[in-house]
């Protein structure tokens, strides 16, 4: 089969298509011909070396697909061969085939799109997870995402409102704020002309919030504190905006906050399977009724998978990032 390889490792340019044999499905697994490729951060940071796959994982860039059930293990028996599916896989996605926990497996949304359900698995299972079963979100409550118009912010924002919540989201260009609030966000501020927290609390009525999904770090950790409502919570999902930061612990005692941060790729095959079980009950009817749609930014052909990381690493998207592959 083909793949997309990064050899060494380095910018943009080193990836370029190379061949290698087909992976045979294991007890519990499917072989998917993949369609589609979704395109993630993690993955330019695998690219250059800060970013490895977790021991037996594909060292194929990747970490989630749409396509066609082509094989499957021993133990399988949901999955049949001819099944359309979108996966979450530990790696392998840049490639004409790819292996997937059969857990890890949902069925494509009826009337959906096999490139658009490629840009289901990663950002659904992060914003699932993180707001809901961490920071236990619910209806009435008031909800930041920072980074609105990247593929977990329009996630988060159309979950959250399909779930009862009012939606505040932080974006750097007038654009991207008009862009969020077509998605259904009640409030977007440029960060780069307004305070973020003097905006939450007239957002809150001064009651501040009550869930943050923060993929900055940096010095917006203690910033969210501050804009935090009392029991508010915090999850943290990465750091580009650095990976230390000061925190006031007083602060964080007088408002009885909790503060989370989790990472998906490590969690076992059966954590992160009890996410995918939970999506298919709670968002997967939500988005067959259209209460959420995938944005789409923009489909690569495959072979210019240089092209689509420098988009993603540019931050001009809105949206997910694609490659087609098939």
């Amino acid at each position: 089969m083909r793949y997309v390889d990064h050899g060494a490792g380095g910018p943009p340019e080193v990836l370029r298509l190379a061949e290698c044999a087909v992976p045979a499905p294991g007890a519990g697994e499917v072989l998917i011909e993949v369609a589609f490729a979704g395109v993630n951060r993690p993955d330019c940071a695998q690219r250059i070396g800060r970013y490895p796959p977790p021991p037996g994982a594909s060292p194929i860039l990747g970490l989630e697909v749409s396509g066609r059930v082509v094989r499957v293990g021993p133990g399988v028996d949901r999955w049949r061969e001819g099944d359309l599916v979108c996966a979450l896989t530990p790696g392998g996605g840049y490639a004409e085939y790819c292996l997937a926990p059969a857990t890890h497996c949902l069925p494509v949304p009826p009337g959906m799109a096999l490139e658009q359900a490629a840009s289901l698995p990663e950002t659904c299972f992060t914003v699932w997870d993180n707001v809901f079963s961490r920071a236990g979100l619910k209806p009435g409550e008031r909800f930041l995402v920072h980074g609105g118009s990247s593929g977990i912010g329009v996630t988060a924002i159309q979950m959250a409102k399909a779930f009862g919540a009012r939606v505040m989201t932080t974006v750097g260009t007038p654009e991207k704020a008009a862009f969020c609030r077509a998605l259904g966000a009640d409030l977007a501020v440029n960060y780069r002309d307004d305070d973020f927290v003097r905006e939450a609390m007239a957002f809150t009525g001064d009651r501040g919030l009550d869930v943050v999904l923060d993929m900055v770090g940096g010095s917006y950790l203690a910033r969210n504190l501050e804009a935090l409502a009392l029991d508010g919570r915090i999850a943290l999902i990465a750091f580009m905006g650095g990976a230390d930061a000061t925190l006031p612990i007083p602060a964080l005692l007088r408002k009885r906050a909790t503060l989370t941060g989790s990472t998906l790729r490590p969690r076992t095959v059966a954590q992160k399977g009890a996410i995918a079980r939970d999506l298919e009950r709670h968002w997967w009817p939500r988005l067959a009724a259209g209460q959420g749609t995938p944005v789409i930014d923009r489909v690569f052909p495959w072979a210019e998978a240089a092209q689509a990381h420098a988009r993603m690493e540019s931050s001009v998207h809105a949206g997910k990032i694609i490659l087609a592959v098939a």
